[in-house]
């Protein structure tokens, strides 16, 4: 088939490389803008870009896709199908009409559950036991579309949004190339609708969102820690100063805990030495990298040398 293909980050490069291994003629790979990264503000492509490039594709990165010069060129591409992974921009009707069999979207959940921008971290935020990865025709609804194909994996306990993702992208590759066989000719088949009463939404992830509540569960915590890494990481403040916090588990119950004892602040460093723990709403969460802003992340120990972290003190608020 004659594809335009839709993606920015790294979830979609192996669904245009298995266009492409599959023989398809992937006439256009529609991707966002560069933008500046690092301290030098470097403008670096998005991952798909950068790949489509390297592999000789032509690429095509408008900071918008509403105005006539970007749907004309869409156009020009005279596509069976438009595939979309991840590609960060919502299309209007019009461009959803342009290919002739219609716009699949490669989707990291099982459907209806977490439509929206952050599926795979949602998954791990609620801290659900299986999601997937669903293979959708687009409608001008947010993730609304019927679905032709869902696949489905296990969450592990300590699988965070970087490699659960990374599983997702390999799944839904895998999953689009047999659904395009199923567009058109003797194996044409009929996308299922959704339960709409069934959906759950997922927004936009920012960076606030990583900041830590210490007055939740220890549980919950170090799943937002899973969910937010690699970005935005899971912070706290110390003396008004940001510290990222990674490779949390929930502690085992110490001194602290001791029947009758005074429960500590949320919040509260309860040990500072070869590992950091801090109070939570419920438990507790060790503390295994600790990174001071504008500082190299180091591990719990050297962290509490080099910034003279004591016990009894209290983080965030």
């Amino acid at each position: 088939m004659r594809i335009v293909f839709f993606g920015s980050p790294s979830f979609a490069v192996p669904a245009l490389e298995a266009l492409r291994a599959a023989g398809h003629d992937v006439a256009l790979v529609v991707s966002q803008p560069g933008k500046p990264v690092g301290r030098k503000a470097e403008i670096t492509d998005p991952s798909v870009a950068s790949r489509a490039k390297s592999l000789g594709m032509l690429v095509f990165q408008p900071p918008t896709l509403k105005d006539d010069a970007a749907f004309a060129r869409l156009a020009e591409a005279r596509a069976d199908a438009f595939v979309v992974a991840a590609y960060g921009k919502i299309l209007a009707r019009r461009v959803l009409d342009l290919p002739r069999l219609g716009c699949l979207n490669v989707h990291g959940s099982l459907l209806p559950r977490w439509r929206g921008a952050s599926p795979v971290q949602a998954s791990i935020l609620a801290g659900d036991e299986k999601t997937g990865v669903s293979i959708m025709k687009m409608e001008a609804g947010m993730d609304t579309g019927p679905v032709y194909t869902m696949t489905e994996t296990e969450i592990g306990e300590e699988e965070d949004s970087a490699s659960l993702g990374a599983r997702l992208a390999t799944m839904g590759a895998q999953a689009l190339i047999e659904t395009l066989l199923f567009l058109e000719g003797e194996l044409a088949r009929t996308p299922a609708p959704q339960d709409d009463a069934l959906a759950a939404y997922c927004p936009k992830i920012t960076r606030e969102d990583a900041r830590v509540d210490w007055t939740r569960p220890a549980a919950e915590i170090v799943r937002r820690s899973r969910a937010f890494t690699p970005w935005p990481g899971l912070f706290t403040t110390r003396r008004n100063t940001r510290v990222k916090l990674s490779g949390l588990h929930v502690a085992a119950y110490g001194p602290w805990a001791r029947e009758g004892a005074e429960r500590p602040s949320p919040g509260t460093v309860l040990e500072a030495g070869a590992r950091v723990v801090v109070a939570c709403g419920e438990g507790a969460v060790a503390v295994a990298t600790l990174q001071a802003e504008g500082r190299k992340a180091l591990a719990a120990a050297d962290f509490v040398r080099g910034e003279r972290v004591a016990s009894g003190e209290t983080w965030g608020g």
